[in-house]
């Protein structure tokens, strides 16, 4: 087969993951079929380490441009390929057939702000470019569930393939633990930290419930204010700038934890890693998400969970994680004083949370993303 997959996002740092690992795990797995990938210009140092059957033609618009509906149409029709694989859910409104869309989650649809003619037009671009496609890819079963109740689909057209954690995550310090330590040991006096953290790692949306995330952590800090080793304890939020979101500073500010919740932004992959493995505990109380990758990649670190009992995250997390009711603050809160004070139970959630990480496989998933693409190809349900 001649597949073309638009990996213009491939350095994102949330669909960008997903691309990376797939190209990596079917440039391991399947050297028989040849790929075409979209790529913005720029984005080819981590497309020429590929396969020989992988080829780049660069493309230099954004998919955020109104006029790829057209644009991107004609330009995948000179490509000369069987099938595209859209690794995300924005689908040009005359996308040629066939086409494969993966959609991790229905968020923009849950949680919709904006005027009401674009918010109908998002709905409606997301209805014509799921019902055209082929076949349909969830990270989740939870996420197969919010697209069908939605589409009411046929079952055959929509698929579960699970996302995995990055395979870096389970490296630890490699095959040199000294110099492992010394480069974590470099990184945390960097960001001069010499406390124990619980770590938020994710973006700050209002699904992602990081105001609820801050009260709970300063209900829990008061509950920690005389123990020995967490009295000085901290809050770490890795995402995006604060700056976008003043409801977030307006609760660390109303929460008197101005001097113990610190965000961090966006940083590289080997600082995200580093900061995993040191923290006290990850905790992802979030509303709703379409896989749950950042709980994977902590446990994957050898770190602690904390984590919502709603939408997908029960799911990729199983039971190795402390689960709380998102929308109660004290019940946060008791997860976050649970995992750190019970020794008992942060030893199973730790061994718990390895062997949950390494169920999730990108090899595995590449093998499966190719089945699908020759049932498309086939025509076959």
């Amino acid at each position: 087969m001649k597949i073309a997959i638009d990996v213009r996002r491939i350095d994102d740092f949330g669909v960008g993951t997903y691309i990376r690992n797939l190209l990596n795990a079917l440039s391991a797995t399947d050297p028989d079929n040849q790929y075409t990938l979209i790529a913005a210009p720029g984005s080819h140092a981590a497309i020429d380490i590929l396969s020989a059957n992988f080829r780049a033609v660069p493309y230099l618009r954004s998919d955020l441009d109104r006029r790829e509906h057209l644009r991107f149409a004609s330009f995948v029709r000179g490509l000369n390929v069987d099938l595209v694989h859209i690794p995300l859910n924005r689908v040009p409104l005359v996308m040629p057939r066939p086409y494969v869309v993966t959609v991790h989650d229905i968020a923009n649809l849950l949680f919709e702000d904006g005027a009401k003619f674009r918010l109908a037009l998002r709905r409606f671009r997301f209805r014509r470019g799921l019902t055209r496609a082929s076949k349909i890819m969830t990270v989740s079963a939870a996420t197969r569930r919010d697209v069908q109740n939605l589409l009411a689909l046929p079952d055959e057209q929509v698929r579960v393939v699970y996302s995995a954690p990055d395979p870096n995550f389970f490296r630890g310090d490699g095959d040199d633990p000294v110099a492992g330590a010394l480069l974590r040991s470099r990184i945390l006096e960097r960001y001069q930290i010499h406390y124990p953290f619980l770590l938020y790692a994710g973006s700050i949306r209002p699904q992602k419930n990081i105001p609820r995330l801050i009260e709970a952590f300063a209900v829990a800090r008061q509950t920690l204010s005389s123990h020995p080793v967490y009295r000085d304890l901290r809050l770490i939020i890795i995402g995006d700038e604060i700056s976008r979101y003043p409801q977030v500073r307006r609760t660390v500010i109303q929460s008197r934890v101005e001097d113990s919740v610190r965000f961090l932004g966006f940083v590289p992959f080997e600082t995200l890693r580093i900061f995993y493995a040191a923290a006290a505990a990850f905790v992802f109380p979030s509303l709703y998400e379409g896989f749950g990758l950042p709980p994977l990649e902590a446990m994957a670190s050898g770190t602690p969970v904390v984590t919502s009992s709603v939408s997908s995250l029960p799911e990729s997390t199983g039971d190795a994680a402390v689960l709380v009711n998102p929308e109660n603050v004290f019940d946060i809160a008791r997860g976050i004083e649970e995992v750190l004070l019970n020794e008992g139970l942060r030893t199973e959630l730790i061994e718990r949370g390895w062997e949950q990480a390494q169920k999730f496989n990108w090899f595995r998933t590449a093998r499966e993303v190719v089945k699908i693409y020759l049932e498309a190809v086939q025509g076959r349900s």
